[in-house]
């Protein structure tokens, strides 16, 4: 291991957060989009909610048991960002008839954010960036201390 590890695993971190941020905003900006996505059919679809979905860097779940059943040393990788992913729940239908988008029934279809859950998957993302940081600085700080101790 390492003497820079701590500080690739805080790296890591960070950059998964700020793409949740990225993501949470993004949702946020576009909770009234009503034309996102053009069908092949000509028709406009509404703003998809999209998700970050994050994963173990380098390992699964069953090569960490298969080490811990031979007593061999279990380090982490950190996190890394799997992939983005659409939430497939439905569209919000509400009716309005004078709306440009709106259907033959009068109602219009809105994207399904919710902007509760992105407020509170916003501050999540911002509380674990801050506790990264926090881990960054500790672990330069102590290799700075130790680089003290190198020139006593």
């Amino acid at each position: 291991m390492s003497v820079f590890h701590g500080l690739n695993i805080s790296a890591g971190a960070l950059t998964a957060q700020r793409l949740r941020m990225d993501v949470a905003s993004s949702n946020i900006a576009n909770q009234q989009s009503t034309r996102a996505t053009m069908l092949p059919d000509g028709q406009f679809e509404p703003y998809r909610r999209k998700m970050v979905v994050l994963q173990p860097e380098n390992h699964s779940f069953k090569s960490y048991m298969s080490k811990a059943q031979i007593n061999q040393k279990v380090t982490s990788q950190g996190v890394k960002v799997s992939r983005l992913v659409q939430d497939q729940e439905p569209f919000k239908a509400i009716f309005d008839p004078t709306h440009p988008d709106a259907n033959e029934e009068g109602y219009v279809l809105y994207p399904n954010v919710d902007p509760l859950k992105e407020m509170v998957d916003l501050m999540g993302a911002t509380r674990s960036y801050e506790a990264n940081i926090t881990a960054l600085n500790a672990t330069k700080d102590m290799l700075l201390k130790a680089l003290e101790i190198g020139r006593s």
